[in-house]
Parts: structure tokens; C-alpha cells; sequence
């Protein structure tokens, strides 16, 4: 039987002052992708995000597009009385902000990418491949030690004893369900290549330079496509709010400052 899209998709809200809107990655969720950095963003933005189908309070579907994800990212804002916003997109909620800033160019002040791509390359096409067929299967301890080793940087795992990745990976696979499928499946079939030279807003690019799951090559040349780009690059993994949270959120911080009003 095939699974619908939820009307509404489960949402947080936080803080006062100028809109923030976060997209989050494949799998994760509000909570998990920038709850460590949530309060710090919330001192000064009223910041609005959404879970997709299969993560957090917002129940599954079978499939999934990007302007669904970007359309109730915009629901979201409206909901909440925000005219104007940033967006801030992390991994697969890259491309999402990058859709949502085609769409409504006249609602977004400028866009954060963080450890993110414009398009699907053959080595981030095998890693999806992988995590779908984890996934599919309900392999979830699998797919917890293949997270484990994709989106942790090599000093991070290196700083770990096989003790402390076995815990990690146990308790990891508990939270796991097959929900986010439809998000995987997405990620594979995605491609903002086109859109990348219409952007006009403030960009800044977040570069992750220990990742294993988003190449750095694949965010440098999103970077590049981008006219109004300017990037940073952070010593991390493809977790920059495990890795990195303080810099993560400086970064952050400092380019809507400079950005504001513009």
C-alpha cells in the first residue's frame, strides 16, 4: 500500500528576531542535525524547521521530491508569520534551501550550505546505494557501524577504542528505523546543478573537510557554481554539530550578522 505525504510536516520553532529556516539531512532531523547549536541561533533569529517523512514526529512516505520539502519549509515560515528568512541547509537540506531560494527568491536573504552537494556524484551515489539497501533490509546495527564510519571524521574515530564504537553503534541502531528511506532515495535522484547560477542572495558554503559522505571535492565545486558564494572551511567530519559545534555555529553567526539587511 503506498504511503502518502503528511499534510503537515512536524515543526520547531525557537528563539525571536530575523527568520532562520533549517533544512535538515537525510536521515537525521531538526533535533539531530542542529540541536547543538539550536539555542546559539535562537539568541537572535526566530528559527523554524521542519522534520521530512520518516524523522522525528512526522510519519513516513514512500517518496519523496525536493519542492515538497522546500514548499512545507515555506509553509512552515508563513505559519509562523516570517516573510523573509535565511535558510540554512545541511547535507541533503542543501539542495532543499538551494530549491526554496529558486522558488521564492523574493523571501530569502541569503543561504547557508553545510557539508552539502548540488548533485549526486558516482562515490556519494555508492555510499546512498549502501545506506538505502541497509536501510530496505533493516540491517540497522550494519547501517549504524556504516554511519559510524562515513560521517565521523578519522581523527574523531581515531580518538575512539573499538569499545566506545561498539557502544556508539548499539546505541545508534536503537534510534534507527526504516522511516527515512524515502530521504536516501532522494538523495540519489537529486540535482540543483541548473540552479546554482540564478542564485543572487548571500551564500556562504561550509566546507567539511574530514567528510566521507559528502566529498569535499563535491562541496568546493558547489562553492564554485555559486556567484555569490564565499567559503569556510571547518575541520570535520560530516558531522560538523558533533565535530565542530562551536565553530560550526561562530561561522554561522558571523556571516548572517554581516549579511543582514542586505
Amino acid at each position: 500500500m503506498t504511503t502518502p505525504i503528511p499534510a503537515a510536516f512536524a515543526r520547531t520553532v525557537r528563539g525571536e528576531g530575523p527568520g532562520l529556516l533549517l533544512a535538515h539531512g537525510a536521515s537525521g532531523s531538526i533535533e539531530d542535525n542542529y540541536g547543538p547549536i539550536l539555542d546559539g541561533l535562537a539568541a537572535r533569529h526566530t528559527v523554524v524547521g521542519v522534520d521530512y517523512p520518516g524523522s522525528g514526529a512526522t510519519p513516513a512516505a514512500d517518496r519523496l521530491e525536493v519542492d515538497t520539502l522546500a514548499d512545507q519549509l515555506i509553509a512552515a515560515a508563513d505559519a509562523e508569520g516570517l516573510d523573509t528568512f535565511a535558510v540554512s541547509g545541511y547535507s541533503l537540506g542543501g539542495p532543499v534551501a538551494i530549491r526554496l531560494a529558486t522558488r521564492y527568491p523574493e523571501r530569502v536573504s541569503s543561504l547557508v550550505l553545510t557539508a552539502t552537494f548540488g548533485y549526486t556524484d558516482a562515490r556519494t551515489e555508492l555510499v546512498a546505494a549502501v545506506w538505502q539497501q541497509l536501510l530496505e533490509a533493516g540491517h540497522l546495527t550494519a547501517l549504524a557501524a556504516y554511519t559510524q564510519l562515513m560521517a565521523l571524521s578519522e581523527p574523531a574515530l581515531h580518538a575512539l577504542t573499538p569499545a566506545q564504537v561498539r557502544a556508539d553503534t548499539e546505541q545508534l541502531a536503537a534510534g534507527l528505523t526504516s522511516g527515512p528511506t524515502a530521504q536516501v532515495n532522494l538523495v540519489r535522484r537529486i540535482d540543483v546543478r541548473e540552479e546554482l547560477a540564478g542564485l543572487t542572495v548571500p551564500a556562504l558554503v561550509v566546507v567539511t573537510t574530514e567528510d566521507r559522505l559528502v566529498s569535499p571535492v563535491l562541496q568546493r565545486e558547489l562553492a564554485a557554481a555559486v556567484p555569490t558564494a564565499e567559503t569556510v572551511e571547518v575541520l570535520s567530519g560530516h558531522c560538523p554539530f558533533a565535530d565542530q559545534p562551536r565553530q560550526w555555529l561562530e561561522v554561522i553567526e558571523d556571516f548572517l550578522a554581516r549579511t543582514a539587511g542586505r
